[in-house]
């Protein structure tokens, strides 16, 4: 069938992801409204509590983002003007941005053509006496090799903050991302695989890590009696309300299952398309890891110099077919903000391409298989009808 033959979808527009939030947490939220109490209180400490045991004990805060963990895991790591900081251009914006904002430097490393993650041999090699930290991103959920990371961090006297904001329920060796490791940082977007609309968590080493980050939270406050109040360091206005975190108390109950159904898709996904006209033109498929994935996204590689058509062009008939994509992500460092600060093209080959070509498919619990059989379909049948 050709594309043109089906430019219009009477079908349901299927979104590339679309949160699960069950009757249960709707009825809990409309509780915690009703309880007067709905910024910062005991449905947050619920959720810290929740979160702590998830992640084998340690101590957990939550934030209103993932990028605000991400910044104050740089402070609590001691990064400041001066500092450098390795990290992937391969990654929301945020991951970078950070950087700057506690004005350090961020010193980019290309990525693995495999993994999409940042290669760990160039990281080494990205260390100058300037380096205070370390930040590798687990792009779709899949981690880097853990053993390899911290190897490197101990014997460079290095901080590792991790951006684990998609990578909430995956694991290395058996164990969860956030019970092992360094500073660990979570978001709760809506289109994370655990959601509490928008917020996130940072994972600690100790309760004074802890104690710290909650004065970062909030203007730097602390209280004590019932009038005593004291500012002793700059904090910011990041805390998580009590409304979002009750979303996030709903969640955690089903993330085992919203992860397992996941791979249950991608296997799908895979099996589906192995073979098809898509792959044999090269479209790139994922590293398949069904062993610590939690498999946030689902991101192919268009085989652009096989086809006259875009990204944007595929993007633009999927939505026709009534199918929803995204690009996760541009490289950060040809961003106009980061070249004025000297990055260019043709630095991270295999990042800017990437960057060029993943296409992030539908990918959420309540999909269906039909559903998983509809994208392919059409991915097949534009790829073949653009062939060049």
């Amino acid at each position: 069938m050709s594309d043109s033959a089906t430019s219009q979808s009477n079908q349901p527009f299927l979104p590339f992801t679309r949160p699960s939030i069950d009757d249960a947490t709707i009825a809990g939220v409309a509780e915690v409204l009703r309880s007067g109490w709905i910024t910062s209180g005991p449905q947050v400490q619920a959720f810290e509590k929740a979160l702590s045991e998830f992640f084998g004990g340690r101590p957990v805060r939550t934030f209103n983002s993932g990028t605000a963990t991400l910044e104050i895991g740089l402070r609590l790591a001691g990064v400041q003007g001066g500092d450098e900081v390795i990290t992937t251009s391969l990654s929301w914006v945020a991951t970078a941005n950070v950087i700057l904002e506690v004005g350090a430097t961020p010193v980019f490393v290309d990525v693995d053509p495999v993994t999409r993650n940042i290669d760990l041999d160039l990281l080494e090699k990205a260390i100058t006496p300037k380096t205070r930290a370390i930040i590798p991103v687990y792009l779709a959920g899949l981690p880097v090799d853990m053993d390899r990371l911290y190897g490197i961090a101990h014997r460079h006297n290095l901080r590792v903050i991790e951006d684990a904001a998609q990578a909430m329920g995956s694991t290395w060796r058996g164990k969860r991302i956030g019970a092992l490791g360094d500073l660990v940082s979570f978001s709760f977007h809506a289109n994370k695989n655990l959601t509490s609309i928008e917020g996130g968590a940072l994972v600690f080493n100790n309760e004074d890590e802890a104690r710290l980050a909650e004065k970062y939270r909030l203007q730097g406050v602390t209280r004590t009696g019932f009038d005593g109040m004291d500012v002793d360091v700059l904090g910011g206005k990041f805390n998580l309300t009590d409304v979002a975190a009750r979303v996030g108390l709903g969640q955690m109950p089903h993330l085992a299952a919203f992860n397992a159904r996941r791979k249950e898709l991608v296997r799908l996904y895979l099996d589906t398309l192995a073979g098809g006209p898509a792959v044999a033109l090269g479209l790139g498929l994922p590293h398949a890891d069904f062993t610590n994935s939690n498999w946030h996204m689902f991101q192919v590689e268009l085989p652009l110099e096989r086809l006259t058509i875009t990204r944007a062009g595929v993007m633009e008939k999927l939505k026709a077919r009534g199918i929803g994509s995204g690009v996760h992500y541009p490289a950060i460092h040809l961003f106009t903000m980061y070249r004025s600060l000297g990055f260019h093209e043709g630095q991270f080959p295999h990042t800017e391409r990437l960057g060029r070509t993943l296409l992030t498919l539908p990918l959420f619990p309540a999909m269906t298989n039909a559903d998983v059989a509809r994208v392919c379909e059409a991915v097949n049948a534009i790829c073949a009808d653009h062939r060049k």
